[in-house]
C-alpha cells in the first residue's frame, strides 16, 4: 500500500507476474490497448481466459517480438 492507503500499482517490468492483463501487455509493446486486442483476436498474441478475464502469459510479448523479428529477418 502507498502512503494513501491504496494499493500500489506494479511496475510493468515486475518479473514476478506471470501473467499480464491486456493493459499491462500493450506497455510492454509500447502498442495501444485496441491494437493489442486485435493482435490477441488473430491468435499473434497469446492470452488465456481466467473466468472472465483475459490474461497475457508475461513471457507471451517477448515470444510475439522475436517472431515478428524472425519473419523480418527472412523477408
Amino acid at each position: 500500500m502507498d502512503e494513501h492507503g491504496t494499493l500500489a500499482s506494479l511496475p510493468d517490468d515486475d518479473t514476478t507476474l506471470v501473467l499480464l492483463t491486456v493493459e499491462e501487455a500493450a506497455r510492454r509493446l509500447r502498442i495501444g490497448r485496441t491494437t493489442c486486442f486485435a493482435l490477441i483476436r488473430t491468435g499473434e498474441l497469446e492470452s488465456i481466459d481466467i473466468g472472465r478475464l483475459r490474461r497475457v502469459p508475461a513471457d507471451a510479448p517477448a515470444e510475439y517480438l522475436a517472431r515478428r523479428r524472425a519473419a523480418k529477418r527472412a523477408a
